[in-house]
């Protein structure tokens, strides 16, 4: 068994105020030397692919103090690490919400060729960003997810409508293409009409993964249904398990096989050489937060405003809606709301939760070894197929992870050592 393991290219150990460190090389943020350094970084220690990120808007008021949603283009980005590495893959987030299915099938298919096969595409419906689009509200999650399955399936046709294998190029005859085997998609549906052909041949015969990161009810339909690998934010080995085995009930119920979806939860780490230390640094990285701004968050991720309870007042079921309208992520309200039912934390203690102040990924505080401690047991609990790689605090957390966090997980035999294919799809096949 080989765990399959990614690394954000999003730098999350720059959040709170890890960018102000000596050591953050903030100056280099939007250089593409930093991210191919860390891809480069990345395949030297055999990762199966690096992620990026992405969000169609800037709030203004969070980059007056930390780097916040600032970001190169994915594909941009990628197509530049692309022709500097040989094997690691490379997921590109783009939008269903405010893309075109022939735009995002020609950009990714194009990349496939520079990339030689090791492209992924992270499937987002977008959770903000109408402004920039022409749309003066965003459209609801149901009509979001609606929209995604289908800009899912017409680029999948448009793939499949110009094989590999059309591609002749036979200089005796001067027959470039078998044209009869390229066909036009003609698909009509709610929200798209695209005619087709795509007008980039597909590389080689395997299909380009997708990924995606949906955990309400309808990400999670829509993931099972296409997924072949899910990003998980997941507090806890609980919520994990229970969304893995949901992912593999649905994916049965799709007809496909159940264990066709690589669960890869975000762990977001904060690691020093001892357990002080890396408390010191989860500490230090959110210091800066207010009572105010902690707040704000709580009402920004639940839509309620808990202003009026005691920082030593339970927070309850009672004090949260029970249908939760209008929420920015409704992936992350469900965590959180689950939180609150689950433990009836004290305001305090609610407001000092990683899932409020940072995210709601799987946060681990401690050494390597307890890193690599806590993959282990929640992969013999079956809670995961691998993980997302998200440093935390400070560039430490990074150097950690490569430096001794992956040659432990090697030695236990839980990650390989070299690669054993040459594309994206080979690495998510290799169990």
């Amino acid at each position: 068994m080989s765990l399959c393991i990614g690394l954000t290219l999003s730098p999350t150990w720059l959040n709170g105020d890890g960018w102000r460190r000596a050591d953050s090389n903030i100056e280099q943020l939007f250089s593409s030397q930093y991210y191919l350094e860390l891809a480069k970084r990345a395949e030297a220690a055999k990762l199966d692919f690096v992620f990026k990120p992405d969000s169609l808007f800037l709030n203004k008021e969070i980059v007056n103090k930390t780097p916040g949603h600032t970001c190169l283009d994915p594909v941009v980005m990628l197509t530049a690490i692309a022709r500097e590495t040989e094997k690691i893959g490379l997921v590109a987030t783009m939008s269903t919400t405010f893309s075109e299915p022939f735009t995002v099938a020609r950009q990714l298919q194009s990349l496939n060729w520079i990339s030689e096969g090791r492209v992924g595409w992270n499937i987002v419906t977008s959770i903000e960003g109408s402004e920039n689009f022409g749309q003066t509200v965003m459209p609801s999650s149901k009509e979001r997810y609606e929209r995604a399955l289908e800009f899912t399936e017409v680029v999948r046709k448009l793939w499949d409508s110009y094989p590999n294998e059309a591609l002749t190029m036979n200089r005796t005859s001067g027959q470039f293409t078998n044209h009869e085997i390229i066909s036009p998609v003609y698909h009509k549906g709610k929200f798209y009409d695209v005619a087709g052909p795509l007008n980039v041949p597909a590389f080689g015969s395997e299909s380009i993964p997708l990924f995606q990161a949906g955990a309400s009810d309808l990400g999670r339909s829509f993931a099972s249904f296409v997924a072949d690998a899910c990003f998980v934010a997941a507090p806890d080995m609980d919520s994990a398990l229970e969304l893995r085995r949901d992912l593999q009930r649905r994916a049965h119920e799709h007809g496909r096989d159940s264990r066709a979806i690589r669960v890869l939860p975000g762990m977001h780490f904060f690691l020093g050489e001892t357990r002080e230390e890396a408390q010191q640094l989860y500490q230090d990285t959110y210091a800066h937060l207010t009572y105010e701004q902690r707040l704000a968050a709580v009402q920004r991720i639940l839509g309620v405003d808990l202003r009026h309870l005691s920082l030593q007042s339970r927070v309850t079921a009672k004090d949260i809606p029970e249908v939760m309208e209008n929420v920015r992520s409704r992936t992350h309200a469900d965590l959180l709301r689950r939180i609150i039912i689950n433990e009836e934390p004290t305001l305090q203690a609610l407001l000092s939760k990683p899932e409020v102040i940072g995210s709601a990924h799987w946060v681990v505080i401690g050494t390597p070894a307890d890193a690599v401690e806590e993959i282990i047991k929640w992969y013999r609990h079956g809670a995961l197929d691998g993980i997302i790689a998200l440093p935390g605090g400070a560039v430490q957390s990074l150097h950690l992870f490569f430096e001794k966090v992956v040659p432990l997980l090697v030695d236990k035999g839980l990650f390989k050592q070299e690669y054993h294919g040459d594309t994206l799809k080979a690495h998510l096949q290799n169990k």
